[in-house]
Parts: C-alpha cells; structure tokens; sequence
C-alpha cells in the first residue's frame, strides 16, 4: 500500500547527486516511512522522533549488510535535513 505523503516532494530540496542515487534515497525513506508508520503510527516525517528512526536502524535492519545499513543511516540524514531546512525556511 502507498501511502499518501509524497516522499520525493519532501526530499527534493535537498536531494543532490546522480539520478540513481536520488532514486535509491526516494525509494530508502519510502520504505522507513513504511515501516515506522506500521509500527509507531507516524504518518509523515514531520512527527517522527529520533526514537523511530533508531528502531529502524538498530531493530528493522538489525540483519542486513553493514553497507545496507550505512546507505540508510545517509538517507536518514538527509530527512534530518529536510527537516529542518523546511523547519528553518518557515
């Protein structure tokens, strides 16, 4: 199920680099959105603390590949500064 808040429209402002690796932190913070909505109830990243994105990191990757679980800690950086790039803006 998709869900409803539009991942790359957040993300856009601070997504930079090769089409490729746009696309795999669009489809990354796809997937944690997912996820920690599933499990917390968060619907969009602005409600998210950083006990979710941890649970994520250290819990719903604990057995996969350290490269994967790098790629995500970059992708979770980036919606930390999304977050406050559209934090400090308004």
């Amino acid at each position: 199920m998709r869900s409803e808040f539009d991942m790359v429209l957040f993300l856009n402002p601070v997504l930079k680099g090769a089409h490729a690796t746009r696309r795999r932190h669009i489809r990354q913070a796809e997937r944690m959105h997912e996820a920690i909505r599933e499990r917390w109830g968060c619907a969009t990243p602005w409600s998210w603390r950083e006990k979710h994105v941890g649970w994520f990191l250290n819990h719903y990757l604990s057995g996969s590949a350290p490269a994967t679980l790098y790629y995500f800690e970059l992708t979770a950086r980036l919606i930390r500064g999304a977050k406050s790039k559209c934090a400090s803006d308004s």
